[in-house]
């Protein structure tokens, strides 16, 4: 029988176990062993059916367990050391309070999904994990930020498969109650509510759960209440499902119901107020308009408030490619915003324009949600170096004239938090070396270039490790592929076949992650003759783990897992490669210490970042990829192997020149590559023995992955990048833009796009006539400009050098700014002089140009305004010297 109603019974602890409570709803036990260890000893066998969830464990536990444990004095002892380390790591200094200089008091972090741990299923991939590990670095780095997400009664979706391989998708529903969440009260203890208003005088209504990750709070917005219409209570029922309007709602509700949960916070609990807001994709725009009108009550108009905006906000694009970017219809949009619907005085018509696609090849009646994002940002992101270049040739159109490499879109290279994804055998070798403290230290700051004391662990223990975790992996395989056939249908005498699956002796290479077509989950069955040859190899075989989730609404990847799965079901190979479904946090906490190799085989330039990598890499693992997202930017050698790819480009944007327009052709040979590879490099590394009966070569860069590439893959790294590069200009710009500012800003961006018009440049000249000069040697340029309406100090006049190609396009240009000279001519013309100084051989050219100036600009580009000679100016003035 089904139950009409359902109820979260909590257990009632004794009193000497009260701190349980709080350890277990705080999230730090996620990534801290000692928390983890403490709950273990709870009731092992609970533990691990509550599947490592301290809440689960908790309302398991008999009551007589409780009692005993209360008169424990060993546990109550290890209860009270690992309370006040909690206590500790919440109140204590950390490297945020020892850094010099005004950092932000605040900093409010938004994205569409978190991935903190599995207890709390709120990621559905790369997106969320990196949010998650974003948070959990903040706090170890003591980085005062408050997360902002929407709570999905549904979570992702639960993946199994059919007996003949198709994905199948389980939505489970989520009790807020039976998770580590509270909810956010006013002073009365009443629930605090959000509220937004809907077209038809309809409203939508959320309260707010709070998830405490180490000391970051994590908002999320809950609408499944009864205040809401059973429409409106679907709006946060599961993570990216739905049609557009509902799609749209959620961007609503995380944006302009963010920012009002967050002001909600800060009033409830005395947390310093953000200044600097950080919008994780394009997903949490809408958060712009609602500071803006937020601005505009306080007497800002449209225009000012915008830059006042814009000054504290930070935009971090993930994707690579236009179709990976939200695009609502302009007239949905304009139906939820205005008199009737929300934020009613702020301009329709304004705020349309800030989504627009006003570029060429953009489309019109679009309101794209990263171009929103990026014009409410002063500064923008993208996740990692060959990311960035991408991000700034994509949205190139918003600052037209500007060469790609000019277009204000910065990178930080994401990373990932080790104490999450270190599994614990790894983390107490590096203990043992050089102590708990300092290890606990070098993976959560990641303030050190090298990690030089793994050159002191000996090769033995090192490949014991290696060993052990591939062990465990086995293990782990075998139980959950007992438990996907058993969903399939199989009955258990099917199944003796799986106590022979893989090898903890055997080459293992782990594949998992989301399964869009441009990741090619099936590269690998190209060659399917080739493929067995590799895993039944008799003295070099291979076996392979595979996972992933395809969306519920792409058929397409669903083919490919069933393609994979059903040749992983050929009896001849199915001890060597394996399909697991329902990959989440928890599988892949076991999947990436146990694998040698992490293979990853995008088409290149299309994985903005990646980061199971950098996780198999923080474990020993060894990378094989195509040389794509971070793998591009900190390949070498000594860390694994590089899929060379059809076009055969080594830097900068690879295009399908080699192979034409054909996709199968490309795929022939960069499978047939990465067959090479594995054949004559990689198994031979591994299974090849040196004097020691070690394979010395394979544990060379085993090493050398962690001592060299380890710090650089670290979130610690990414956040304390964030705080330097993005966050702390991000909040100098804040207070800088005062009211006052703010219009005096708005009103001089104004006054300069009216006047572009009139700003020319007339003529140049310099001090050398020949198409030769010596390296060191000075240039004297004088440039005549005409500033129409506009005054010497709204521009920079500039001259910009450098190499030179074949059609004499400036690269590796550097700009040096001219200096007036005199008083205007008859005609109102500007003199403009300067050195320019040849400081690199080869072909050399300069250009001059002028650009808007304003001490609160954070770039020349930010206006997409430029004056540049005219055609019959620049031969007259050309200058290229070869």
């Amino acid at each position: 029988m089904k139950a009409i109603r359902r109820f979260t019974v909590r257990p009632v602890l004794p009193e000497p176990l009260r701190p349980l409570s709080d350890l277990a709803r705080n999230l730090r036990w996620s990534w801290h062993a000692g928390t983890r260890d403490l709950f273990r000893s709870v009731d092992p066998g609970r533990w691990a059916a509550a599947g490592g969830d301290p809440m689960r464990l908790l309302g398991s536990v008999p009551t007589e367990r409780l009692t005993e444990l209360a008169g424990d004095r060993d546990f109550l002892d290890r209860l009270a050391a690992v309370a006040d380390d909690l206590d500790t790591y919440m109140t204590g200094e950390r490297w945020y309070q020892r850094q010099s200089g005004r950092l932000p008091a605040a900093v409010a972090y938004f994205s569409p999904e978190f991935g903190i741990t599995a207890a709390l299923p709120q990621y559905s991939g790369g997106l969320g994990i990196l949010a998650g590990d974003h948070l959990k670095a903040a706090s170890d780095l003591g980085a005062p930020l408050i997360g902002v997400g929407l709570l999905y009664r549904h979570g992702y979706f639960r993946q199994s498969l059919s007996r003949d391989g198709w994905q199948q998708e389980h939505y489970p529903v989520l009790d807020p109650h039976e998770l580590p969440l509270d909810q956010l009260k006013e002073a009365d203890g009443a629930p605090a509510q959000i509220t937004l208003a809907l077209p038809g005088d309809r409203s939508l209504h959320a309260r707010v759960w709070v998830a405490q990750v180490g000391r970051i709070p994590l908002l999320l917005l809950d609408s499944d209440i009864e205040e809401n219409d059973l429409i409106e209570r679907g709006v946060t029922d599961r993570l990216y499902g739905g049609g557009s309007e509902h799609r749209l709602l959620q961007e609503m509700l995380l944006g302009i119901g963010g920012v009002r949960a967050v002001r909600a916070y800060c009033r409830l609990t005395g947390h310093a107020a953000p200044e600097v807001f950080h919008t994780n994709e394009g997903h949490a725009g809408f958060l712009g308009l609602e500071r803006m009108a937020e601005l505009r009550a306080e007497g800002l108009d449209f225009d000012a408030a915008l830059e006042a905006v814009r000054a504290g906000t930070v935009f971090t694009t993930h994707t690579p490619v236009p179709a990976g970017i939200d695009r609502f219809d302009r007239e949905l949009v304009a139906r939820h915003f205005g008199p009737h619907a929300e934020l009613p005085d702020l301009d329709v018509d304004r705020i349309l324009r800030l989504g627009m696609e006003t570029y060429p090849g953009g489309e019109p009646n679009l309101f794209n949600m990263a171009v929103m994002g990026l014009r409410l940002a002063q500064r923008a992101n993208g996740v990692s170096l060959l990311h960035g270049q991408v991000s700034r040739e994509m949205f190139a159109g918003l600052w037209p004239g500007f060469d790609p490499e000019e277009v204000p879109i910065t990178s930080v290279t994401n990373g990932v938090h080790a104490p999450t994804w270190v599994a614990p055998e790894v983390y107490r070798l590096g203990a043992r070396q050089i102590g708990t403290q300092r290890a606990e230290e070098a993976l959560s700051i990641g303030d050190s270039d090298r990690w030089d004391s793994v050159a002191d662990i000996p090769d033995q223990d090192i490949w014991d490790l290696r060993r052990s975790l591939r062990e465990l992996l086995v293990l782990e395989v075998r139980e959950r592929l007992r438990a996907s056939w058993r969903q399939r249908g199989a009955g258990t005498a099917e199944l003796g076949w799986i106590d022979g699956v893989l090898d903890p002796d055997v080459l293992t290479i782990g594949f998992a992650r989301r399964v869009p077509s441009y990741k090619r989950l099936t590269l690998m069955l190209r060659d399917r003759d080739r493929l067995m040859d590799l895993l039944l190899h008799p003295d070099r075989p291979v076996q392979i783990v595979v996972a992933g989730k395809a969306h519920p609404a792409d058929d397409g990847g669903k083919r490919l897992i069933q393609e994979l799965v059903r040749f992983a079901d050929d009896p001849r190979v199915r001890h060597r490669i394996v399909f697991l479904p329902d990959y989440g946090m928890a599988m892949a906490q076991k999947l990436y210490p146990g694998c040698d190799i992490w293979l990853n085989n995008p088409l290149r330039p299309l994985e903005a970042c990646g980061t199971s990598g950098m996780k198999a890499a923080l474990n020993g693992g060894l990378n094989l990829s195509v040389l794509d997202g971070w793998w591009d930017e900190w390949f070498q050698p000594d860390f694994g192997w590089a899929i060379p790819t059809a076009d055969g480009v080594d830097g900068g944007t690879p295009t399908l020149s080699a192979v034409g327009d054909d996709p199968d052709r490309r795929d022939d040979i960069e499978a047939a590559a990465l067959y090479d590879l594995l054949e004559q490099r990689v198994t031979r590394a591994f299974y090849e023995r040196g004097r020691s009966g070690l394979p010395d070569r394979w544990i060379e860069m085993v090493r050398r992955t962690l001592s060299l590439l380890g710090p650089k893959v670290l979130a610690g790294r990414m956040v304390r990048e964030y705080v330097d590069r993005l966050y702390t200009p991000a909040a100098h710009a804040h207070r800088a833009m005062t009211a006052d500012a703010a219009r005096e800003l708005a009103e001089w961006k104004a006054a300069v796009r009216g006047a572009w018009h009139g700003v020319t440049v007339d003529h140049v000249e310099t001090s050398v006539a020949s198409a030769t000069a010596e390296l060191g040697s000075t240039l004297a340029l004088r440039v005549r400009v005409g500033l129409g309406r506009l005054r010497p100090e709204d521009v920079e006049v500039q001259a910009v050098a450098g190499r030179v190609d074949e059609e004499d396009r400036i690269t590796d240009a550097a700009a040096v700014p001219l200096k007036p000279v005199g008083a205007p001519g008859a005609a109102g013309e500007w003199v403009y002089e300067g050195p320019l100084s040849l400081d690199r051989t080869g072909p050399f050219g300069y250009t001059v140009r002028v650009l808007p100036s304003h001490r609160l600009l954070a770039s020349g580009a930010e206006l997409g305004l430029l004056a540049v000679p005219p055609e019959d100016v620049a031969e007259a003035a050309g200058l290229l010297m070869r």
